[in-house]
């Protein structure tokens, strides 16, 4: 047998990609779930693009979710965070909102989810659509206006994104409001700071939407439900502490009011998908938004609000 004298060399094997972002529908194609290798997750719940939950690593959940919360497509649901658009609680004044149920349609209709993209493992995006097409005849009787919906939630190691953007796709000039409406769990209420808005102006609702000025975090002791508009703008954080420790920190782009609510005890039992009634003690909402105007697009143009809340 001759001997070659330059044997081929064995070809070098590819290199395995990195663990990548699991992404599953579940429960009968009504909930996306994603799951990063290192094992934070997200999950969404089409009806309303509802973000249901949000998992550090350890499984340690950052989202409060009501055990009574209609998860069928009954109801919005309480807890989370829903979406609101296009009117922000009721506006009996703004004709072409009037007519809308509170918070308007946008967590009460079932959108399409339009797929994930990933980042090498550190991230995933799921992105989720709605259409003035996409609704039920009697709800487009309401808001007669042609329009397109994109939202987009990243799920990082240290952080969780949510995105909406606005497009007005028919002829006529339409105005809107939009929140997200964040649900966040906590061990005790009454151990809560909420930090960045010292100097701010408020609404209280509580007070006939009379116009105050904060001093200080702001703590709980009673019911609250605020609609402050911090001067240092959007991109000034807010920050949700607990035994002065901060735990979560909130930087907003292009949303310039945040609503700070807590039911305490004769509003939560007052509500029937508010379980448990105590449950007030282990919830904050602290919800970036653009609602004390409106914002104004006519044919063609687009709102972008975005919110990333970071781990502490």
């Amino acid at each position: 047998m001759v001997e070659r004298r330059n044997k081929p060399t064995a070809l070098a094997s590819t290199p395995g990609l990195p663990p990548q972002a699991q992404v599953t529908i579940t429960d009968g194609n009504s909930r996306i779930l994603a799951t990063l290798p290192t094992g934070e997750s997200v999950e969404v719940l089409l009806f309303g693009a509802t973000v249901l939950s949000w998992k550090d690593a350890t499984g340690d959940e950052k989202l409060w979710l009501s055990e009574g919360a209609k998860l069928d497509g009954s109801k919005a649901v309480r807890g989370g965070i829903p979406l609101v658009f296009p009117v922000f609680g009721v506006a009996p004044d703004h004709d072409a909102t009037k007519a809308l149920p509170q918070h308007g349609f946008a967590r009460n209709s079932r959108w399409e989810f339009l797929g994930k993209s990933t980042s090498e493992g550190s991230n995933v995006k799921l992105d989720f659509g709605l259409s003035s097409e996409s609704l039920p005849a009697e709800t487009a009787k309401l808001w007669p206006y042609k329009f397109g919906l994109l939202y987009s939630v990243t799920l990082d190691r240290e952080s969780l994104s949510t995105t909406l953007v606005v497009t007005n796709d028919g002829d006529e000039t339409f105005e809107c409001q939009a929140l997200l409406h964040s649900y966040f769990k906590i061990k005790d209420i009454t151990d809560v700071q909420v930090t960045g808005f010292e100097d701010s102006p408020y609404d209280d609702k509580l007070d006939g939407a009379k116009t105050k000025s904060q001093s200080g975090a702001i703590t709980f002791d009673g019911e609250l439900d605020r609609v402050y508009t911090p001067p240092g703008g959007a991109s000034h954080p807010v920050s949700i502490r607990e035994g002065g420790k901060e735990r979560l920190r909130i930087v907003r782009d292009n949303l310039d009011d945040v609503v700070v609510w807590n039911p305490w005890i004769n509003k939560s039992a007052g509500m029937g998908d508010f379980e448990p009634k105590d449950g007030w003690k282990n919830m904050v909402c602290v919800e970036a938004g653009s609602v004390k105007g409106w914002q104004r697009l006519e044919k063609g143009d687009t709102f972008q609000g975005a919110q990333t809340i970071h781990l502490v």
